[in-house]
């Protein structure tokens, strides 16, 4: 690639990066943890300013759910402190920060879809340094700052739940799977395709979920049934049958309707991507075929 790239990708290793430099093509640079650690402020402001992009999309991020509920200041220095500091260097530059965030930072007990400007309420260290990043973004960058919340991601890059699901499939008679957490199952491919399509858009929070709802159940039916087996085979079970140190939110499905406002086509179903998506799991390595 010559001269200077219109966007930089913090967290490249990762399943939803990968997407999204895939996406971009050579118009991008992906720098992996071991090349950029975004709680390095020295190091962020000499990547962006060797750099200069217009636009960065931070997929670097403290992923541990259950590790944050022990180690909150940790998980708060890369999922908050630092992504103020890559918005300040954004700021500086005059560059659009595209900043992804999570479901974890509303309570999960609503009844319909959270809106984009519903009152954030996270019961989980996890959603706290995620509302904190949130915050970071819309407060240094008012004018070229976009939050994304997504959740229940799957995709080729990574360990997750469809890959899981199927490799199961494959290797058991029966899955047990929780029944009483409702959300949006979301490819990757899909959720990387609309980081892209933002900058340029009005800035703001936006969610990139899929459509519909379901959940782990009705998500792992749906893969067994995609990959010719029994549905049957799946067995519902509530959640105390998988204690976790951080409480799942029960209901975790997100509203779209900033989309509409901006232009944009609202998500697709999550089974209609699901479809889609499922042969591309199946092609990676260690996955049954």
């Amino acid at each position: 690639m010559t001269g200077r790239p219109g966007w930089l990708v913090t967290g490249a290793g990762g399943m939803l990066a990968r997407d999204v430099l895939a996406r971009l093509g050579d118009d991008a640079v992906g720098l992996p943890r071991r090349d950029l650690d975004i709680t390095d402020r020295d190091a962020v402001r000499a990547a962006l300013r060797a750099l200069r992009p217009a636009a960065v999309v931070n997929c670097a991020a403290w992923t541990a759910v259950d590790d944050a509920e022990s180690r909150e200041p940790d998980a708060l220095a890369v999922n908050g402190t630092a992504v103020r500091h890559l918005a300040e260097e954004c700021a500086g530059l005059g560059a659009a920060l595209v900043h992804v965030s999570s479901d974890y930072v509303f309570d999960g007990h609503a009844r319909v879809p959270y809106a984009e400007g519903a009152v954030p309420r996270p019961r989980t260290a996890y959603g706290r340094t995620k509302l904190a990043g949130e915050r970071a973004v819309l407060e240094v960058l008012p004018e070229r700052g976009y939050v994304v919340r997504t959740a229940w991601l799957y995709g080729a890059g990574g360990g997750n739940f469809v890959r899981t699901m199927t490799r199961l499939e494959a290797s058991r008679e029966t899955v047990d799977v929780v029944d009483d957490q409702r959300g949006q199952p979301t490819w990757s491919a899909d959720v990387a395709a609309r980081l892209v399509r933002l900058v340029g858009a009005p800035p703001g929070v936006y969610h990139a979920t899929s459509g519909g709802d379901g959940t782990w159940y009705d998500l792992a039916r749906e893969t067994f049934r995609l990959l010719g087996a029994d549905p049957g085979r799946v067995r519902p079970v509530t959640s105390a049958a998988h204690p976790r140190p951080a409480p799942r939110p029960p209901y975790s499905v997100l509203g779209h309707a900033r989309w509409r406002e901006a232009d944009l086509p609202p998500p697709r179903d999550w089974r209609e991507a699901l479809t889609e998506a499922l042969p591309t799991l199946r092609a990676v390595p260690g996955v049954p075929g």
